[in-house]
């Protein structure tokens, strides 16, 4: 959600685009944020937003995101052929809809799914989830009718570790989620867990393959096990659903012996997105269940206005059908030994990564992309900085390794996480590696701050206002000031300099001991900071109206307000 800017407050340098340093012809102000009260030049408008796209990151050195971000040329081609293609007019564009149905059955048969299998293509696994647990909630109220018994306190098991969509599922349909906490050096959630937390209201078990804090793969296999043996004693029906956003199209090629998928009865739905291991851009998923049965007949809609009826599960409507062609490309492109192909170069690079990253020494590895080509690793005991130091450092030359907290039940560990891609190479990763060495030996020897639990720093705590003296000018005592916010912790605690004048220079500023408890931030120590929140401004300080008083060199700081994040990392 974006707020809408109000125009008032903005000065004209930012309520326009002056896009005479885009390009000469362009020698007038654009307004930024209303409709421009005449047209330009297509080329014109390409290099003004070409340009302004210039500043973000680069997407093939983005650490962070599990999404695909390089395909080959010939289906970039195919895709861009297909933008026009609406999805859901299946009687405008049939072979579309044709190929749509020819990736529902590969991915079925990849799944062991049985014959009555259905499913349907999503905008990523976000609405797949969202549909998964509609069809969860709407058998589980129909068995509780059919038992005279109350169906208004659903209720679905998850571990604490969920992406959140899962929570927005939850909060949007009104279904109680029982978060299952993690703990050190357990990640996943156990059968024991699951079971106590169980009752006749649950809707069903999510079990994740590939979790978005480590890329470990939860006991699937073991959660279904238990399951069983608990609907046999109770006389439920309690049902699994496997959320694959990450490792469904990875445990297929990399280890086909774990059962994990419609192989275990219990298994009625599961949640894939194609543009993370299905190796497409964003944005598509699927969301695929055991049988018709099991996706009950209330949800699915029936429209004739497009030119034929057309049956449709889906939470939008419109949308192009590039991402599904680009996704029947890399099937017929790759087939079952392409795609094991990559996906083990991609495990190698991850695997050979993570352990020349443990050999440094100040890093424990949480795990080591065996699983899916993904890992996670922490910082030793007694580390003089902090993951979010090492992330900062790191993102100076490019990278974007991100940093934070663990789930509940392991908060106070705070982790780096990789997300090896098609497209970064084993030299990419060697230098990342360098990358990675030489902001240790930076940070051994230009020590940010004193160690604290879970990885955070002193950084993360606010800094002083500059004290004022008897007249309200600013003191000449040396003020203790951070440039940095608390969710990138890269700098320390500084002295400023004296507020004095003197041949109209400020001094150079110079590192400053650990803040008093006092001014120490009220968050908990290794608590995850909000993105983009509590950053600390500099502003002028105010003048004293007495005789002594002289305009002060000492910046003085103010606090935004702190907002909560809603991206528990990764993208859906």
């Amino acid at each position: 959600m974006r707020k809408v800017v109000k125009l008032s407050s903005l000065s004209p340098q930012e309520a326009q685009l002056m896009p005479r340093f885009a390009r000469h012809a362009l020698t007038e102000p654009v307004p930024k944020y209303e409709l421009p009260a005449n047209s330009m030049a297509p080329d014109l408008a390409y290099q003004l937003i070409h340009d302004e796209l210039l500043l973000d990151g680069n997407a093939r050195l983005n650490l962070a995101t599990f999404v695909t971000t390089w395909m080959e040329p010939q289906a970039e081609k195919l895709m861009a052929e297909c933008f026009a293609k609406n999805m859901i007019d299946k009687d405008e564009y049939p072979q579309t809809a044709e190929i749509e149905n020819r990736c529902i059955n590969m991915i079925s048969r990849l799944f062991h799914a049985p014959d009555s299998a259905t499913g349907v293509s999503t905008v990523g696994s976000s609405e797949a989830v969202m549909l998964a647990g509609l069809a969860l909630k709407w058998r589980w109220r129909e068995r509780m009718r059919a038992k005279g018994k109350a169906s208004d306190r659903p209720n679905m098991i998850m571990g604490s570790n969920v992406q959140v969509v899962w929570e927005k599922f939850c909060r949007y349909w009104d279904v109680e989620p029982r978060y299952l906490p993690m703990a050190r050096e357990r990640y996943v959630i156990t059968p024991e867990q699951v079971v106590n937390a169980c009752d006749e209201n649950t809707i069903g078990v999510v079990a994740i393959l590939g979790t978005t804090y480590t890329g470990e793969f939860e006991p699937v296999q073991e959660i279904h096990d238990a399951l069983v043996k608990l609907n046999a004693e109770k006389g439920w029906n309690l049902p699994l659903h496997v959320d694959g956003a990450s490792g469904a199209f990875v445990a297929p090629f990399l280890h086909p012996e774990l059962e994990w998928d419609f192989r275990l009865p219990l298994v009625k739905s599961i949640n894939a997105s194609g543009h993370k291991y299905g190796l497409v851009y964003p944005g598509v998923g699927w969301a695929m269940w055991r049988s018709r049965e099991d996706l009950p007949e209330e949800l699915v809609f029936h429209v004739n206005y497009l030119g034929g009826d057309m049956p449709t599960f889906t939470l939008n409507f419109s949308r192009a059908g590039n991402q599904v062609i680009g996704q029947y490309y890399n099937f017929l492109r790759l087939g079952h030994a392409g795609y094991t192909t990559i996906m083990e170069a991609m495990r190698d690079t991850a695997t050979w990564l993570s352990g020349e990253i443990a050999k440094l020494g100040p890093f424990e590895l949480l795990s080591d992309g065996s699983a899916i080509p993904v890992f996670a690793l922490t910082l030793r005991e007694g580390i003089p900085y902090s993951v979010y130091d090492l992330s900062d450092r790191l993102r100076q030359g490019g990278w974007q390794v991100p940093a934070y907290t663990m789930p509940e039940g392991a908060e106070d560990v705070a982790v780096l996480r990789v997300v090896v891609r098609e497209g970064f190479s084993r030299d990419l990763a060697d230098e990342l590696l360098k990358a990675i060495r030489a902001a240790v030996a930076f940070l051994e020897k230009n020590s940010p701050a004193q160690p604290m639990p879970g990885g955070a720093s002193s950084t993360d705590l606010p800094t002083a206002i500059a004290p004022e003296n008897a007249t309200g000018a600013a003191s000449s005592s040396p003020v203790l000031l951070s440039t940095t916010c608390c969710c990138r912790c890269a700098g320390s605690a500084r002295a400023g300099p004296p507020a004095t004048a003197a041949r109209g220079r400020r001094k150079r500023w110079r590192r400053g001991p650990p803040l008093p408890e006092a001014q120490r931030c009220r968050w908990r120590p290794g608590r995850s900071c909000p993105p983009r929140g509590r950053h600390r401004q500099l502003r002028a300080p105010r003048r004293s109206s007495g005789p002594a008083a002289r305009p002060s060199r000492t910046p003085q700081i103010s606090w935004e307000t702190p907002r909560r994040s809603a991206d528990r990392g990764g993208a859906a």
